[in-house]
């Protein structure tokens, strides 16, 4: 059984998927498309940089969805290929919208203005340089939340991301976040300061979920085909309603891919399919576990080793 997955925030680089591009008409209408949506040169961005613009976050969201979106449509469009054996729709943050759209409830333009609100909400909700979010490696959630919790007086900061039993991403402002990884490199527990200038999915973002109320409700979605597993519950759902309300909530809370992941595997995935560019979320995935196979879709040559296996 399968299950199909799109990247999140810091899978973008310059230049991803330009080998689709430079021969593809689909591909090159997508992203005039994009341009003239989002009024900004989201094309040359992605082609040219400069990195630091391609990594602003109000940028950073509606690329990836456009590159993962348009290797989603080669595939099914330029190959043929037919993804009714997929079980699941899965994707890490603003994966998720990306998930949305490739299983046909939201259509690429409402999906790609609203992924710009969505990166200039979140990215305004703490002054820039304020805040900070810390990957802390070989250490389970729980371990962690425990080591947060009593040292809660004198730092507060938050699980942003539970991305596997080797990866938790921890929120906060960056005084808080400096005074953790000082404790943690006391305990010999490695962690690595990541390249944002926001601390996502905690509660510093609530100012940017109560702004994304109006525009998420007002997104026009189709039922969905295929069950989307929810960032913020772990576990599927095809209403739309409630996708909604959880799109909302996503914002500021925990992304819980791991336990996505285990469900998704528990129901019988053994199969797993990452479109978009890298491949965080296949390298997250064999370490959740490592009994099942993933496929990481940068290029054709990965199509047709997706098709051919």
């Amino acid at each position: 059984m399968f299950s199909i997955v799109f990247p999140g925030q810091g899978s973008q680089k310059i230049g991803m998927v330009k080998e689709f591009y430079e021969k593809y008409d689909l591909v090159k209408r997508l992203f005039k498309n994009a341009d003239e949506i989002l009024n900004v040169p989201i094309t040359k961005i992605i082609f040219e940089g400069p990195e630091n613009k391609l990594n602003l976050t109000e940028n950073t969201q509606p690329a990836i969805f456009l590159a993962s979106y348009c290797i989603f449509e080669i595939i099914k469009k330029e190959f043929g290929y037919n993804f009714k054996k997929f079980k699941y729709f899965a994707g890490h943050s603003l994966g998720e919208y990306t998930a949305l759209a490739c299983v046909g409830s939201i259509n690429f333009e409402d999906a790609i203005k609203i992924l710009q609100k969505r990166g200039k909400f979140m990215q305004e909700a703490v002054p820039s340089g304020e805040g900070a979010m810390l990957a802390v490696l070989g250490m389970a959630s729980n371990e962690l939340d425990k080591i947060l919790e009593e040292n809660n007086k004198k730092y507060k900061c938050f699980i942003a991301n539970d991305n596997s039993n080797f990866q938790v991403v921890v929120s906060g402002l960056k005084k808080d976040i400096n005074l953790l990884s000082d404790d943690l490199n006391d305990k010999k527990i490695k962690n690595l300061k990541l390249n944002v200038s926001a601390p996502f999915h905690c509660k510093y973002m609530k100012t940017a979920s109560e702004k994304m109320i109006s525009y998420i409700n007002d997104l026009k979605m189709n039922e969905l085909k295929k069950p989307i597993i929810s960032n913020v519950t772990a576990n599927e759902t095809i209403s739309t309603k409630e996708i909604k309300s959880l799109l909302i909530s996503q914002i500021e809370k925990k992304v819980r891919w791991s336990e996505s992941v285990e469900y998704m595997i528990i129901n019988g995935v053994k199969n797993f399919v990452e479109i978009g560019p890298g491949k965080v979320l296949s390298g997250l995935i064999k370490r959740i576990n490592k009994n099942v196979k993933v496929h990481s879709i940068n290029s054709e040559e990965d199509i047709r080793f997706l098709i051919n296996d």
